[in-house]
């Protein structure tokens, strides 16, 4: 399948992408996982967004932060009817490139994808918690290389 990969800031984001962002997190995080919380965190604006399109269709997605202390990425999603033909590594793939090779990356992952980040190169670095009602726990990615997609 071919996916064409952008990264944009948040001034680059058009309204329309900005809008389509918007749905597919709500669609993911909010209905699909049935968790009620508040997606609009007015970290948006500090971001790198990393989008996957096929064709005109956003499918893949991540946002990461690089330059607010730590190296995060997070809010990573691949549209569900897109799902186990290894868009999900490869949208993480293109938001490792992002972040310079001598850092240190952070994910809070959702405990039940521990085996995904983990074959990746992610390792737990702390503690289970709750995190709108969802088990999750911190991991970390050392320097490195990106991954191999």
């Amino acid at each position: 399948m071919s996916i064409k990969w952008q990264t944009k800031k948040w001034n680059e984001l058009t309204k329309e992408q900005l809008y389509e962002i918007l749905q597919l997190r709500s669609e993911v995080f909010v209905v699909e996982q049935a968790c009620v919380y508040q997606d609009l965190d007015g970290k948006d604006e500090m971001a790198v967004h990393v989008l996957g399109h096929k064709e005109n269709e956003i499918i893949a997605y991540a946002r990461v932060f690089k330059n607010t202390g730590s190296c995060v990425i997070g809010r990573v999603l691949v549209k569900e009817k897109y799902r186990n033909r290894s868009i999900g590594k490869k949208v993480l793939n293109e938001s490792i490139r992002e972040i310079p090779k001598h850092e240190k990356i952070y994910i809070s992952a959702q405990e039940h994808l521990k085996n995904f980040y983990g074959s990746i190169g992610f390792s737990q670095s702390g503690e289970g918690y709750l995190e709108d009602g969802i088990p999750h726990i911190p991991m970390t990615l050392s320097p490195r290389l990106p991954i191999d997609s």
